[in-house]
């Protein structure tokens, strides 16, 4: 009984179809484009990772060493209740092959919010003999909402691209029938390859003793879009 229902149901669609006389979008003329769009910001968001660690021998125990770092952070501006985080919520403890030493090490994650302020931790943290910092990646608070503008306009890119070719050969552009994102490239994957880069200028500019801007590279999007238009 369910097998005659869907055999029923199948031939009143195809018939349906048959009456209409619609095309599948492969039986009907079309163009191919890609469209493109690229988009460079300027991070906001600056995540540094800091490395405290202790031995028990010759250095002060870590949490005075966690509370000059807080101290010093607030004192130049940073929000430390917000913008400071433990990395791992529990303490590393770690013993040397044939060595009676104990190295305890605990890591937090800063955000700062430009490469002026990023400057300053790295500067006045070394002060502190805390110089194990490194820039774990960068993002923007407004990420999405650019990923959906690039999205839009590698739509328009492809559909002005259609257009203009067509009208080489006298011809129009009618509904799109197919639209595919692309494999995009992840945003995480530009950040990570440029992230050593980042790391090789900061220690130049803390070196050099100067309070001034890190100049950090900007972040690059893309997108890719295939669309196909009907051919009129």
């Amino acid at each position: 009984m369910k097998l005659l229902a869907g055999f029923l149901f199948l031939s009143s669609f195809i018939s349906a179809v048959a009456q209409t006389g619609e095309k599948n979008f492969i039986d009907q003329n079309y163009i191919e484009v890609t469209g493109k769009a690229e988009m460079q910001i300027a991070p906001d968001l600056i995540y540094l990772k800091i490395r405290l660690s202790e031995r028990d021998k010759g250095k002060p125990p870590l949490p005075e060493v966690e509370r000059r770092m807080v101290d010093k952070l607030q004192e130049i501006g940073v929000d430390t209740k917000k913008d400071l985080s433990v990395g791992d919520q529990l303490s590393r403890y770690r013993a040397k092959a044939f060595s009676t030493d104990i190295v305890i090490s605990k890591e937090y994650l800063l955000t700062v919010h430009d490469g002026k302020t990023a400057n300053k931790v790295f500067l006045e943290l070394e002060k502190l003999e805390i110089s194990n910092i490194s820039v774990d990646h960068l993002d923007h608070t407004k990420m999405q909402e650019y990923r959906q503008e690039l999205k839009v306009n590698a739509m328009k890119a492809a559909k002005e691209k259609a257009e203009a070719l067509t009208k080489a050969i006298n011809q129009t552009i009618g509904r799109a029938i197919y639209i595919q994102e692309l494999d995009n490239r992840p945003i995480a994957f530009e950040e990570n390859a440029l992230r050593y880069a980042y790391n090789y200028r900061a220690v130049g500019v803390v070196s050099s003793k100067q309070e001034s801007d890190l100049d950090f590279e900007k972040i690059k999007l893309d997108y890719f879009i295939l669309t196909r238009f009907e051919l009129k």
